[in-house]
């Protein structure tokens, strides 16, 4: 068995539209139709590599892949073309669909016969590529077994209301996007596809197109807040709103619970490795948050809540040791949908099969788990750990500051001193006397810089590495 499945379950009930995008949409019956086509085209292939933005090529390419038995490896078109061709390279006949290919994909007809393959659950389904921002990017292999326990463990088949429809703006090379294609399908809805992210048009589209269901990364999500100002949003239909793929800073999360106020807020936390979310802070954590006279309560509103079912959480120190509730550590993970496997490489999974996130954090006395960044960020100064995101999440709370970034640079008395990248206005010092007054001094950035913005990938993730590259480079100009 493997991804086919959920397209095979959702041509056996009645037909109905299954995909949107640009003012097409394809049926259910359309859609496997053309998944089959694609198949046979893909016969002989070692692997079908998708270069495009969001389209209707997506599924077919994605469930034709899946038809074939080859794996389905979307790339990031955006890269460069030394970058994307190396890229290229690592999969000697693979099938290429570039942004030229995609339209053909959907209206020209395809071999009339098709063999499936052998449909092995152990297979290789899906192969996404890490960012990249420090080294070459790491191939995240996803196998079919993956991708199906977390679409059975978390939906339910069918289970959507007459009409609804789930908006995707993300990148069709997040995995966040692939997964939201596969439990929307799944679970009865229609996908909305919009390959360019425009507040407004974002606005619009769920307007025209009645949608149930969206899920934005938190620079999306910003954005969003800041187009509405002080304006609700005026989307009756939006049932659901996630957010997630990065730390989403509090203030936008409260700005959009005011400017949403009918709609259910879901924070996603999740890994490529980890077949996307692995905990959920959900639409009642959210209103119980807001104003809740418990700290406790109120606090969970900066975490990302609990594991979905099938999946384990439990925070280790450096020795491995498990600690308990409120203390900080490492963040392992276990369950059916977790890889951690990387080509060429055995899964990274320990001998009881948790996988390190690499992610620090803490699990509170509820098992509400609080992020404090990645382990690789932990600055040291003076031997203190410091982890940026506690010093960000406060820096945040300030009126003039709209971004944050802290980081660590060589510093020849204490090993790292504390720099504060920020975006907004603001007096440094001021800054500097608000962040003390709610942290200690040796917590407190030994330096302000102000930028237009910071650094991010495509998904929102801050490029820490390449910050730190750019300020270390300025201050050696400067001292020669």
């Amino acid at each position: 068995m493997n991804i086919a499945v959920i397209l095979e379950m959702a041509a056996s009930a009645e037909d109905r539209p299954a995909v949107t995008e640009g003012g097409r949409t394809l049926s259910v019956a359309e859609l496997r139709r053309l998944a089959q086509h694609a198949a046979a085209r893909f016969r002989g292939r070692t692997a079908v590599l998708y270069l495009g933005p969001n389209h209707l090529a997506y599924p077919v390419a994605l469930f034709g892949a899946a038809l074939a038995g080859i794996p389905f490896v979307p790339l990031n078109y955006r890269l460069g073309e030394e970058q994307l061709g190396a890229l290229i390279e690592r999969h000697p006949g693979a099938e290429v669909l570039n942004p030229a290919d995609l339209d053909a994909l959907i209206t020209t007809p395809g071999p009339a016969e098709w063999l499936p393959a052998p449909q092995d659950q152990d297979a290789v389904a899906v192969v996404l590529y890490t960012s990249g921002t420090t080294a070459a990017p790491k191939a995240a292999l996803l196998r079919q077994r993956h991708l199906l326990a977390y679409v059975f463990n978390t939906q339910d088949f069918g289970s959507a209301e007459p009409g609804d429809a789930a908006l995707i703006a993300l990148p069709p090379y997040h995995v966040a996007g692939l997964m939201n294609l596969l439990t929307n399908l799944y679970a009865g809805r229609r996908v909305v596809y919009q390959s360019v992210f425009q507040p407004a048009d974002w606005l619009e589209t769920v307007r025209r197109e009645g949608v149930s269901h969206a899920m934005l990364v938190p620079t999306m999500l910003a954005r969003l807040t800041t187009e509405l100002a002080d304006a609700e949003a005026g989307v009756p239909t939006l049932r659901n709103l996630a957010y997630g793929g990065a730390r989403c800073p509090r203030p936008v999360v409260e700005r959009a619970l005011r400017q949403f106020p009918d709609t259910g807020f879901v924070n996603a936390y999740g890994l490529t490795e980890t077949a996307s979310s692995l905990c959920v802070l959900g639409p009642d954590d959210h209103r119980l948050a807001v104003g809740a006279e418990d700290p406790a309560v109120r606090a969970r509103l900066g975490s990302v809540g609990r594991p979905l079912p099938g999946v384990e959480v439990e925070i280790r120190n450096e020795d491995g040791k498990t600690l308990g509730a409120g203390e900080t550590g490492l963040v392992f993970v276990r369950g059916a949908q977790i890889s951690g496997e990387y080509e060429g490489a055995d899964g990274s999974g320990d001998e009881g099969g948790w996988f390190a996130t690499r992610d620090r954090g803490r699990l509170d006395e509820a098992g509400y788990l609080f992020l404090e960044g990645r382990a690789d960020d932990t600055i040291i100064r003076g031997g203190e750990n410091i982890a940026p995101a506690e010093i960000e999440d406060v820096l945040l709370q300030h009126p003039d500051v709209l971004e944050a970034a802290v980081l660590g640079l060589p510093d020849p008395e204490w090993g790292q001193r504390l720099v504060a990248v920020l975006v907004g206005t603001g007096d440094p010092e001021e800054i500097r006397s608000f962040v003390k007054r709610r942290l200690r001094s040796s917590k407190t950035p030994d330096t302000f810089v102000f930028r237009p913005e910071l650094p991010r990938t495509a998904t929102g993730k801050l490029l820490r590495r390449t910050l730190v590259g750019e300020l270390a480079e300025a201050e050696e100009t400067t001292d020669a």
